[in-house]
């Protein structure tokens, strides 16, 4: 109805087709297969995924052999889910298994595809990569001589210089002061 048709019509305005393009590309080169049906019903069996986590991280999805049964591949969906996770996907960047299965958030399929790839690219996988790269953590450790030379940095308000920034003559609600000058 109303409410519900609208967020559905956003749901469905966040799907996009080069990106869908991209990703069914991506994965048939990491699989080097031909895919015949379209995105949705290609990976809807939830098999296609797991051989692609399976050639990201050998032996991390094993799919159930289906017959178009609903709930296996339900079942493979959420296994390939988990191995992704345990790969590097966080739990916010993976769609739900009804968001595949129903056609009810591709776009959210997209964003997990595009993360997996993110991270098979930080794991150096050698194969074709979608996605941006995560960057890598930069730790950086000070020694208590460079931490002591800080402390000898004066700060503008201590110096006096930042008389022109106050919140002098502002009112509880945060409303600026008017600025009149008299005459």
């Amino acid at each position: 109805m109303g409410m519900d048709r609208e967020l559905q019509q956003k749901t469905e305005q966040k799907y996009s087709i080069d990106d869908e393009n991209e990703i069914v590309e991506w994965i048939v080169s990491v699989l080097m297969w031909d895919q015949g049906k379209g995105f949705q019903e290609w990976l809807k069996s939830g098999k296609v995924l797991c051989q692609l986590m399976n050639v990201l991280s050998p032996g991390s999805c094993r799919a159930q052999e289906t017959a178009h049964i609903s709930s296996k591949e339900r079942n493979n969906i959420c296994l390939f889910l988990k191995a992704a996770e345990s790969y590097g996907v966080g739990k916010v960047d993976s769609f739900q298994t009804i968001d595949l299965y129903e056609s009810r958030d591709l776009a959210q399929v997209q964003v997990t595809m595009y993360k997996l790839g993110s991270a098979a690219q930080k794991k150096n996988f050698t194969g074709p990569v979608i996605g941006v790269k995560v960057a890598e953590k930069n730790v950086r450790r000070f020694d208590d001589k460079l931490k002591k030379e800080g402390q000898n940095i004066i700060g503008l308000q201590q110096m006096g210089t930042n008389q022109v920034a106050s919140q002098r003559g502002m009112t509880p609600y945060g409303l600026g002061r008017q600025m009149v000058t008299k005459i």
